[in-house]
């Protein structure tokens, strides 16, 4: 007879506030009705294990340490516990930077009951700021006898949610789940990528040296030769370099042999010229 398990924690080895001080963080919600395999896919992920049964009633987040395409990222889980429908969604969707949302493949009702969250996600995208990447997993590939959703059905319904699909077995294959957990990681990075903001420009006004400016300029402070004076002064748009100061760097022409005077480059150093 299989016996209850709640779902387990994670017990690192240094404290939450410390990893966050270490590594960026990446939020992924798994959402779905009850019996999808929600807990079976994060223990899966966060041990290797396979756990069959648990408390549908338990919701917890777990920390991982992971590396992702050799960057190292501190992947935060939230296992939820809805029953067969969404309850109180603003709990991840204010927190989570991408969502999970899992189905079994051999259970209709699961299926359709995923239907609602992609709903709930769609909206929230549209009043966010940026859109939040969403992932459609079709669990319990190892039950492929008594599959009731055909891979074409999962791909049909992540088309028209715009997500990205996939199909494994909590029970089975660690690398293809980790594979996912690891793909949401990725697709949060490009999302954040395509939102860069563009760098601000800051307008300086450039005042021309005294010994250009007209005798009547210099001998006089009010007046017309006030106006002379602004007259001459130009403004140019600068864009504020990424780095932490830029440096002012004299590059002489590669034709500084020759018999005219060599021309000169002036360049904000960690900038690249084409």
């Amino acid at each position: 007879m299989s016996s209850m398990f709640s779902k387990p924690r994670m017990a690192p080895c240094v404290t939450e506030r410390h990893l966050h001080s270490l590594f960026p963080e990446c939020n992924v919600a798994i959402l779905g009705c009850r019996g999808s395999g929600k807990s079976a896919l994060t223990v899966k992920f966060l041990t290797k294990r396979f756990i069959s049964e648990y408390d549908p009633n338990l919701e917890d987040t777990y920390a991982s340490e992971e590396v992702v395409d050799h960057q190292p990222v501190l992947l935060k889980v939230m296992d939820t516990a809805d029953q067969d429908e969404p309850v109180s969604c603003e709990r991840y969707l204010n927190w989570a930077h991408a969502f999970m949302v899992v189905y079994s493949i051999d259970n209709q009702k699961s299926f359709e009951g995923c239907q609602q969250y992609l709903d709930i996600l769609t909206l929230h995208s549209k009043n966010a700021q940026h859109e939040s990447p969403v992932l459609l997993v079709g669990n319990k590939l190892d039950m492929e006898q008594y599959r009731q959703i055909t891979k074409a059905e999962g791909t049909s319904l992540a088309t028209k949610y715009g997500c990205l699909f996939y199909e494994v077995s909590a029970c089975l294959d660690f690398e293809s789940v980790q594979h996912i957990f690891h793909e949401a990681v990725r697709e949060v990075r490009r999302e954040m990528e395509r939102h860069v903001a563009v760098r601000p420009l800051f307008i300086i006004e450039e005042k021309p040296p005294l010994h250009f400016l007209p005798p009547a300029t210099v001998a006089s402070k009010h007046g017309l030769a006030s106006c002379a004076y602004n007259t001459l002064s130009t403004v140019n748009y600068k864009e504020i370099p990424s780095v932490a100061q830029a440096k002012l760097v004299t590059v002489k022409s590669s034709r500084a042999q020759s018999k005219r005077k060599a021309p000169t480059l002036t360049l904000l150093k960690g900038f690249k010229i084409f």
